[in-house]
């Protein structure tokens, strides 16, 4: 896996990815920046969202549930002083699907957890992660 990041100017960088797609991150206007693209530690978060959420849509999926829909909403807290890693990240996620059973939804987030998501492992070096759920009809 390679990825590229490149600077445009004043705090905004452009981050390519191996497989050809690209994202423009940016600073806040009180660090230098113009606001437009997210923060490279907001990045941080949607990439751990986006790879739990991967193996629970993957593991209910192979389950045969009817899963329609997941969303994973994040909040993030960082240590006050440098370097500002993530100490906390409450993980809430929404699943949305037909007779969703409770107990293979928590299967699902707890396999991710524990055992598929790489994210999950690399934030735990540093923050504390708990995880939520909450199933919704489709």
């Amino acid at each position: 896996m390679k990825a590229k990041v490149s600077w445009i100017n004043g705090r905004a960088f452009l981050g390519e990815t191996g497989s050809g797609h690209g994202i423009v991150m940016d600073g806040a206007p009180e660090a230098g920046g113009r606001n437009i693209g997210p923060r490279p530690m907001e990045m941080m978060l949607l990439g751990l969202g986006g790879c739990t959420a991967f193996d629970i849509v993957m593991i209910l999926e192979k389950a045969r549930a009817r899963v329609t829909g997941c969303e994973v909403e994040l909040v993030g807290t960082r240590a006050d002083e440098e370097p500002k890693v993530f100490t906390a990240v409450k993980l809430v996620y929404t699943i949305r699907g037909h007779d969703l059973k409770p107990a293979l939804v928590d299967r699902a987030v707890t396999l991710s957890a524990e055992k598929y998501c790489s994210a999950s492992r690399m934030f735990e070096k540093t923050a504390i992660l708990t995880h939520e759920w909450k199933i919704e009809p489709a």
